[in-house]
């Protein structure tokens, strides 16, 4: 009689090894011990984790949020912002500010007729050559500001990690120094045209700046605040028109209560100070106290511009 070898039986059966001592269920199956099934990729299986540990780091470092750029500096951030408007107002601007070289020019011309010399005159020439900076930076920053808020622009700059003083403070400045051609323009063809002395016109390198800074101030905050687009061009076209009427026009001849409006708006003192230095001695310490009152005024001006900017930009 024949004996059996000691081989399981289950040699056939599906699962077996076939291997004699060695368990079916370490080939991998669920269930079998010493190690895990999961490292075959099996779910549910103890021992060594079939992402061989890592999974738990990796959802560790996914949800950790990516760090964010450090903030600008102010100054760097008002460069950039200064050169990027810059270099846009080059493009859409240049021909708007022929027209309001022109638009001075012609006023200039039409009051030639009326105004024969004088206080009058200098009054007449210093106003229109302001009605420039007036024009591109009142008007045309508030209209500026108003289509960014209204189409969403403000989002954008939201999004940078620049300061909201560099936003306002970049713009300003850009429009105001965009203005210097047509201001030297005007005011030299008026010296000419009124007979003027051009000695002290280098007084423009403290009017335009000062001016500039303070209605492009005035024209942010105008278009920040305006609820909707067709607004801020209105309140950018409205501070034009006072430009015009309280600027060029001879003070002597205005109302008393006109005068008081005029005194309350930002380009008087300007005018004021450029109207002074046409005099054969000017008065330089009046002439100084005229922009140092400009140089106030700018400097509330786009304060109240950057509020305008963060309480728009949080909207």
């Amino acid at each position: 009689m024949s004996v059996m070898p000691a081989v399981s039986g289950v040699s056939g059966v599906p699962g077996a090894t076939g291997v004699p001592g060695v368990s079916g269920t370490s080939a991998g199956l669920p269930g079998a011990s010493g190690v895990s099934g999961a490292s075959a990729g099996l779910p549910g299986a103890s021992g060594v984790s079939g992402t061989s540990g890592a999974s738990g780091d990796a959802g560790d470092v996914g949800d950790m949020p990516a760090p964010l750029a450090a903030r600008a500096r102010l100054f760097p951030a008002l460069v950039a912002v200064y050169r990027a408007q810059l270099s846009r107002a080059r493009v859409a601007r240049i021909p708007l500010l022929f027209v309001a070289t022109f638009q001075s020019v012609g006023i200039m011309i039409l009051m030639r007729g009326v105004v024969d010399g004088g206080s009058e005159a200098r009054s007449v020439v210093a106003g229109s050559s302001v009605l420039v900076v007036a024009f591109v930076a009142l008007n045309l920053l508030a209209q500026y500001f108003g289509q960014l808020r209204a189409s969403g622009g403000l989002d954008h700059y939201a999004t940078l990690p620049v300061p909201p003083s560099a936003v306002v403070l970049g713009a300003a400045a850009a429009y105001a120094s965009f203005t210097v051609p047509g201001t030297a323009v005007t005011a030299v063809m008026g010296s000419v045209l009124f007979q003027l002395p051009m000695t002290n016109l280098w007084i423009l390198l403290a009017v335009i700046p000062l001016s500039g800074a303070a209605l492009a101030g005035l024209g942010a905050a105008l278009g920040l605040l305006a609820p909707r687009q067709e607004l801020a061009t209105l309140c950018g076209q409205l501070g034009m028109s006072a430009a015009l009427l309280l600027g060029v026009l001879p003070a002597a001849r205005m109302p008393q209560v006109v005068s008081y409006a005029r005194d309350l708006l930002p380009s008087t003192y300007g005018v004021e100070a450029l109207a002074r230095s046409f005099d054969g001695q000017p008065d330089w310490w009046v002439v100084c106290a005229d922009l140092g009152v400009c140089a106030g005024v700018a400097v509330v001006s786009l304060a109240a511009a950057t509020w305008a900017y963060r309480r728009a930009a949080v909207r």
